[in-house]
């Protein structure tokens, strides 16, 4: 009988290998990121499944989260501080696109080409990608202690470029930002326009990471300016938390109280805001929640919630803790409790339950690749589980349920992913196929596996690598 001990540690270093060799470029004579997946070896009887790669031989900022993540457990410091400054270097100076991070770049002829959704199916522009800077920059100088970093008149500058951006007065009082269809990690048409989760706890998590760098800055200068763009961010940050809580957090309470607001509200003092039918609660809802459990809903539009369930927005809504304690606890007895949804054969389903039928046809405008249980609409993908991972062993007094779910999932990871050669993402209701369109080798699947082994058996301490300041620790 193998050793189960000797097989975890080959599979593990067989994937660093993957990492460090085959995934980790370098730009001007040090790491600057990891591409988006490995190409594979010339004569694979499978290189030519899916057609040949278009831009999967980029650096995406959005992929490069679990690789800076990953490579600041490992006191990578410089790698990941030559990544912030080169996508700095590469923030748009555009006046109709100024203060934009790209989706990816990569280097030609020894110069950096950015793609800002010039280049992108739908030639949608990757907003995730810009709220990620800001983020993942807090995230090293909190590892590093390189505070220098965050003083450094550039970053504070790219800061401000950035909250101008999405500080700016619009037609909306809302303070969620408003983006297109496919403006984050699900990057094609799926019925996600408007104000869709993930948008907005990134958002919330820049604009606090922004804080605690701005703090920084303060703190060695004491530039009024600064002080005054701190607490404009904060204002805005507190505003938004409190929106999203009243509006985005449901448990079986308030949807029962949503079924049976008054429709046709005129006036400030109404309860139904967006005006919202009953018929428009789904009827699946009310299995999904059970009686002692809640989650982040996907979207909030006038007339039209999106009451799908994403699993990145609600990972990251317990991250950077819009959600309290015993939100966090509901959140993640609702993920047991609906595990066969989201898991099955493999973790992680993106979002449940996925567009079907006529829904299907006219959100996803045909999309072959988001058929129903597939690619962005219900397929599952490896990637996901860190970011869930990390979440929940954030929480002290985590229950027993929980962690037996997260051993469970590293225990597949561990067993399918060598043999499925890394793939990006897994279809069907069981998940058992690996993606009609899937690449292999996908980097993110890779480092994500990598994180799983590091949190669950290294040092769960490193939960908290994405942790953003709160804001009673600006009071």
């Amino acid at each position: 009988m193998p050793d189960v001990g000797m097989h975890e540690q080959s599979v593990v270093e067989s994937a660093r290998s993957l990492f460090y060799e085959r995934a980790l470029v370098q730009f001007e004579g040090a790491w600057v990121g990891a591409i988006a997946a490995i190409p594979l070896p010339t004569g694979n009887l499978q290189a030519s499944i899916p057609p040949t790669d278009l831009n999967y031989g980029e650096i995406f900022i959005r992929d490069n989260v679990p690789v800076m993540a990953y490579l600041l457990t490992q006191e990578k410091y410089s790698a990941v501080r030559h990544f912030l400054e080169t996508c700095l270097r590469l923030q748009s100076d555009q006046p109709q696109t100024r203060g934009i991070f790209p989706t990816s770049f990569v280097e030609v002829d020894g110069r950096l080409v950015a793609d800002y959704g010039q280049r992108a199916i739908g030639r949608v522009a990757s907003v995730d990608a810009t709220l990620w800077w800001a983020i993942l920059a807090h995230a090293y100088v909190q590892k590093s202690d390189d505070r220098a970093f965050a003083c450094q008149p550039d970053v504070q500058a790219g800061i401000q470029r950035f909250l101008d951006l999405v500080l700016h007065p619009s037609f909306r009082a809302a303070p969620t930002l408003h983006v297109p269809d496919g403006a984050f990690m699900i990057d094609r048409p799926l019925d996600v326009w408007g104000a869709p989760l993930e948008i907005q706890v990134l958002l919330y998590g820049s604009l606090l990471s922004a804080a605690g760098l701005m703090k920084m800055a303060i703190d060695a200068s004491n530039s009024q300016y600064l002080i005054d763009r701190l607490q404009q961010t904060l204002d805005h940050a507190k505003r938004l938390h409190a929106y999203l809580l009243q509006h985005y957090w449901v448990t079986d309470r308030t949807v029962q109280r949503m079924r049976r607001y008054p429709t046709e509200q005129y006036g400030e003092a109404i309860e139904n805001e967006h005006n919202i039918q009953p018929e428009a609660i789904p009827d699946w809802v009310q299995n999904w929640l059970g009686d002692r459990s809640g989650y982040l809903i996907g979207n909030v539009r006038t007339g039209r919630p999106d009451f799908r369930f994403f699993t990145l927005g609600n990972s990251l809504g317990a991250i950077f803790d819009v959600l309290d304690c015993d939100q966090q606890r509901d959140l993640f007895r609702l993920i047991v409790h609906n595990q066969k949804d989201l898991v099955a054969q493999m973790p992680l389903r993106i979002c449940h339950p996925p567009l079907e039928g006529k829904e299907w046809q006219f959100q996803s405008g045909y999309d072959r690749k988001n058929w129903p249980g597939c690619y962005h609409n219900g397929g599952h993908w490896p990637c996901l589980t860190w970011f869930l991972a990390a979440a929940v062993l954030r929480q002290p007094d985590r229950s027993v349920e929980t962690a037996n779910f997260l051993e469970s999932s590293y225990q597949m990871l561990l067993s399918q992913l060598p043999e499925q050669n890394w793939a990006e993402y897994f279809d069907g209701s069981t998940a058992r196929w690996v993606g009609q369109q899937a690449r292999l080798y996908q980097t993110w699947t890779i480092v994500g596996f990598l994180l799983m082994h590091h949190l669950l058996k290294v040092n769960p301490a490193d939960a908290g690598i994405l942790n953003v300041p709160r804001l009673q620790d600006f009071c």
